[in-house]
C-alpha cells in the first residue's frame, strides 16, 4: 500500500501524518525514524482489534460526545 505522507520539522522532532489513513500521526527524532513510525502507525490502524486478547477487566466500551 502506498500513501501520501507529510513530514514537518518541529523543534527537535519530525512530525508525520497521512490524510490517506485518518488517525495515522507520529513523530521521530529523525526523518527516517518518523517515516518508519508512520508506516507502523498505518499498519496498526489497519489491523483489526481482537478484544479477546486483552486482559480481562481492562476493556471499557462507551460512546463519547466530542
Amino acid at each position: 500500500m502506498k500513501i501520501q505522507a507529510t513530514f514537518v520539522k518541529d523543534g527537535k522532532w519530525w512530525v508525520g501524518w497521512t490524510d490517506d489513513v485518518p488517525g495515522a500521526l507520529t513523530q521521530g527524532a529523525t526523518l527516517k525514524e518518523a517515516r518508519e513510525n508512520l508506516a507502523d502507525a498505518v499498519r496498526m490502524i489497519r489491523e483489526p482489534v481482537d478484544l479477546s486478547k486483552l486482559p480481562k477487566g481492562t476493556v471499557v466500551i462507551e460512546q463519547l460526545e466530542v
